[in-house]
This record gives C-alpha cells, structure tokens and sequence, in this order.
C-alpha cells in the first residue's frame, strides 16, 4: 500500500487543486449509509438514553461457560462478555437508524460521492486508557493488524482496501476498490483502534489473559480465568463529554461471573447475587420469575425494531435427496408450528415469514413493480410463484394431527418419485429409503426436533437426531456435513455484503460460510449485488425484498419463531431509560436507583 510522507501528499493535492482537480469534500460529524443523519451537528445525546442517569454503583451480571483470551480481534480463543467497552472505534453506531456512523475517535470526516475513499481526522484529545494520544499511525497499525490476522469476516472486508495514506499526524485516507465499495467508509468506521507497538505485532495471535490497551469507558480491573471479570469505569476517559456517552455506562462496575449452565446463573440471579439478566427460555420466563423474600423481580419487555433472525430447519441441498423442492415443501408442511408454539412455546412467539421478519425489508403481499423488474431476467431459473403469489407456510388448527398437511405432504412425495414400501417411504427410482439425521449441539432443540418427527414417522420417513460437541459440531457445518441443522441468521437494518456470504453460488462451494442450504441461483446473487451497489435507501429496499422472495419460494429452510420483545429480569433497583432503541436495551443504557 502506498503510504506518501505528508510534505508529499501536500504537494500532491496543491497540484491537483491548481489543475482544478481537488479531491477535498466537506466535512461532516457523521456519515450515513442512506440518506441524512438522524442527529445534527452537536446534538447533545441520543433518544434513547436518560442523559441525566447518576453515576456509581455494581452491575452483577451472569454469562454461560467459560472464555480464555483477552483478544476479542481474534478467532481463537474465548473472550469474556462486556470486552467491547474496553475499546472505540474510529465512528460510532447510533441504535435508531438503520446505519449511521457518528464522530468519535474521528472528529470529522470527509468522503467522496461515490464512496471511494474516506479521510477520518481525528479528535485531539483522543487518548488511550495509558494517556498517550491516539495518532494516525495507530489507525494504520490496527488496519493492518486487523487485515493480516483478526476475524475471518474482518479480514475480507479489509482486503477491499486499496490504499492506505498518513496525511498528517491526524489525519489518515482509505480508499476502495469498486466492488462493494458503497458500504467500505462505514465498514472501516467501525474499526477498532489499538496502540501501534512491535511487541503487539509480534504476540498479537497469542491467545493471552493480558488486556490490551484499549481507548474506552471501561478498563480491565480483575480477572479470574474462566470464572469471573471486573471491568472498572475508567474517570479518566477522554470521551465523556462526547453526546454519544451521554446517559451511558453509568455503573462504576461491572461483574461477570460465569456459570456452567442457565440453570444456575437463574438461582444466582434470584438469589441476588445478579442483578439482571435476559431470558432465552420461554418455559423460564413465564414460570421461573416471581416473589422472592418480598420482593418482585421485574420482568421487562422492550421492544425490539430490528429484522429478527431467521431460526429455521434447514435443508443441506447438497444432498440428492433434498435437492427437489417437493420435498422441500413436503417436509415444511409436516411441521405444526401451531402445535409447537401452544404445547412448548407457551404461545410467546410468532412463526416467522421472512429472512427479515419484523422490518420494512420483509417481502409482504404480492411482488410490486420495481421487484418484478429486477427479477424479470431470471424467469427461466426461478419458479412461477415468485412473480404471481404471495409466500404462505403452511397452518394447522394446533391440534398435533395436521391431518390436511400432511396428505399435502404425501401427495408433493408422490410426485417426487417416493412410495411407502413396507412401511418406509422409499425412492421408487433409487429404492433409497427417505432417513434423516437432526444434527445439533443443543439440548433445547430436542424438544422442537421431536413432535416433528413424529409426523415425518406418518409419512414413511425415518430420522435420528444426533447430539455433538460444539468442536465437531462447527468442524461438520465448515464442510457442509449434516442432512439438517437448526441454524439462525441475523440481519440488520441495512444488510451489505454479508449477504453474499449467507446465500451466493461461491459461498456455497467454499467450506466455512453460512450458505448452509447450498443455495445456487444467478437472481440471488445479482439481488446481493444491487443490496451491496444500494446508492438509495428505495433500491435498498426494493432488493432485499426481492432477495426475499426468492429466497422463501426456494423451501430452503422451515421457518421457525421469533418474538419483537426482549425478555429483561432484573431486580427493582436496575433502572432502564423508557424509549427503547431498535435493538432494545443493553446494560451501557442502564443506572442503578440508589444512586439517583
């Protein structure tokens, strides 16, 4: 990468300036995918936070397992919850908008039309957690690091970096190659920033219980390997008077103390010996919580105003047997979600329709005009429905019979080429008999695999569910070795390339994606494209939609649940601010009372 001394890069852009050609952009306190910034210049603190929460006091919280490393940049190794507040990022992420950046350790930014480059100037008074100033040298020094050894996802999106140029002290330039380029400025904003250092060079990949230094709210103050981490607010941080720390980490510290299972992080908390603590478990959450020495534990619900995840079954179609779409839709027609929901669930969720449930980006109702026009050179590939029907799952009366889905079921096996012979549902062709194996790491999961089962035993089919450690279990996803998991996929208000690495043709040959399905069509991949070029929030939308319904007509995965709440217990003294944001709340948001 070039790096130009910054006598040269003045010459550089003097020239340019007197040939008319000046690369100089306005500055700006924060940059948006699409459209304008929510918050103006010197807002003074986000909608959701209680800017005048007091200071002081312990947050006790809990966390399952066990964590062996202090480097959250890496892929080896275990880190402990709550590390992230240990560092900044060059921009930070407000919660209330789809995605928007604003100025941190950046003070300014500067950035061209087309999204090609970006220029971060950074604040001054920027320090890190030991006192030293925050240069443009150390923005350098963690890119690079970051590239050559951090997460696998990081170092992909780093590597669309083309040039990396040191304007001043202060001052550093990115600039990006075409591809995907529209989304790099916000990508590289969010880049955490640590201290150039040879000796972190040369230990960075060594998984240690040493903190790095770090530039953030917290410091690391205690650890006790694999058990317990004290983070201590850090008085001395240079962003408090930033409007994005207004109103948050508010406690002057913050425990966690891990536990060897939810079972008994539940007894720490009513107990009291945590003070919160979000509930996964919708059996817990509706009988778990009560009176306890008279005090009531508060159950809180914020809502949440993100896409939720699609939890789903999923069909590895790599395999022949899957490979048919009636199957597909055969076996999505022999869950009874309704049943499951009333006799597990205990009626909390709702069954999902959409890789993007619960957001503007889900596909509703019929296909529209411009999704139409995007999809229309892909007819020959994709199936009629996509373009003349709404996508509809399957519904039962909740009664475990589902009797009309499941001769629906048989029929779409019938036409597959599939017959009962004694008693097992067998390839007519092949005389393979139909046998499925449930791969999971997780016990919960047993509970939703077995009434599913029961139906798939009415139709001929035999299916096993096999229970592996969390090593095998991520060896066998990396090489695409399951017949069917149970897999969610998270997304966000303004989905981007990642997309590509869910659902494109190259993910789904190259081990180690989360193209689980193996999906292969032209029309996901040019959707993933024009998500990816998105110069507007409209085209945004418009191709994530369609994305969608190509995505649900394919049957590649039985949708499952989800709920638009979070499930918050925590004891009277915890306070929350009342607007959530539209991920909800987390514990940099909260205060304690008896500090009020």
């Amino acid at each position: 990468m070039k790096r130009y001394p910054v006598f040269l890069h003045f010459l550089i852009a003097l020239f340019l300036a007197n040939c008319g050609l000046s690369e100089a952009a306005e500055k700006h306190h924060a940059i948006a995918m699409h459209g304008e910034p929510k918050y103006p210049p010197r807002f003074q603190h986000f909608d959701y936070v209680n800017p005048d929460a007091p200071i002081g006091g312990t947050l006790r919280l809990s966390a399952i397992g066990s964590f062996d490393s202090l480097n959250p940049f890496l892929l080896k190794g275990v880190s402990p919850r709550g590390l992230g507040d240990v560092y900044q990022s060059l921009l930070e992420r407000s919660r209330d908008e789809p995605f928007t950046l604003y100025a941190n350790i950046a003070k300014t930014i500067e950035v061209a039309e087309d999204r090609s480059w970006i220029v971060f100037h950074l604040n001054p008074k920027a320090r890190f957690s030991n006192g030293s100033p925050i240069t443009a040298q150390d923005v350098l020094f963690s890119f690079e690091i970051l590239r050559e050894s951090g997460r696998p996802n990081v170092q992909s999106y780093y590597q669309k970096v083309t040039a990396v140029d040191i304007q001043s002290p202060l001052s550093i330039r990115f600039a990006f190659e075409e591809d995907g380029r529209f989304e790099m400025p916000l990508i590289i904003g969010l880049m955490s920033v640590l201290p150039a250092s040879e000796s972190l060079k040369t230990d960075f990949e060594k998984s240690s219980l040493t903190p790095l230094i770090g530039s953030g709210p917290y410091l690391v103050e205690k650890v006790e390997p694999g058990r317990r981490i004290i983070y201590r607010r850090n008085e001395n941080f240079w962003g408090w008077e930033l409007p994005q720390n207004k109103g948050r980490f508010n406690f002057d510290r913050i425990i966690y103390d891990y536990f060897r299972d939810d079972d008994v992080a539940l007894e720490a908390f009513k107990s009291h010996r945590v003070d919160a603590r979000f509930e996964n478990s919708a059996t817990k959450w509706t009988s778990a919580y009560g009176w306890q020495s008279g005090v009531e534990y508060r159950q809180s619900t914020p809502k949440l105003s993100l896409p939720a995840p699609m939890l789903a079954f999923v069909f590895n179609t790599r395999h022949e047997k899957f490979s048919d779409l009636r199957v597909r839709q055969a076996l999505t027609h022999a869950f009874d979600f309704e049943w499951v929901n009333a006799n597990i669930l205990h009626g909390l969720y709702k069954r999902t329709h959409s890789y993007f449930e619960n957001s503007p980006l889900a596909a509703k109702g019929t296909i529209t005009k411009a999704e139409r026009e995007l999809l229309s050179p892909f007819t020959d590939e994709l199936l009629s429905s996509v373009f003349d029907k709404s996508f509809r799952l399957p519904v039962t009366d909740g009664s475990g019979r589902a009797r009309d889905n499941l001769k629906e079921a048989q029929g779409l096996l019938l036409a597959a080429g599939y017959r009962i012979k004694n008693g097992v549902l067998t390839h007519q062709q092949s005389g393979q008999p139909f046998e499925i194996e449930f791969l999971i790491n997780n016990t919960d999961y047993i509970k939703l695999i077995s009434p599913f089962q029961r139906n798939l035993e009415l139709l001929g089919i035999r299916s096993n569910i096999r229970q592996i450690d969390t090593a095998s279990y991520q060896n066998r996803l990396t090489d695409y070795d399951f017949d069917i998991i149970i897999n969610s996929w998270g997304q966000s208000l303004s989905p981007g390339n990642e997309q590509a690495f869910y659902w494109s043709q190259k993910a789904a040959t190259t081990p180690g994606t989360r193209n689980y399905p193996g999906i292969r069509l032209a029309a996901v991949d040019a959707m993933i494209e024009r998500i990816a070029t998105a110069g507007d929030r409209d085209t945004l939308v418009t191709a994530t939609r369609a994305l969608d319904r190509v995505l649900l007509a394919g049957y590649y995965v039985i949708p499952l649940y989800y709920t638009d709440e979070q499930w918050l217990a925590h004891w009277p003294e915890i306070k929350l601010p009342p607007t959530p944001s539209y991920w909800g709340t987390g514990p940099d948001l909260w205060w304690h009372e008896k500090n009020s």
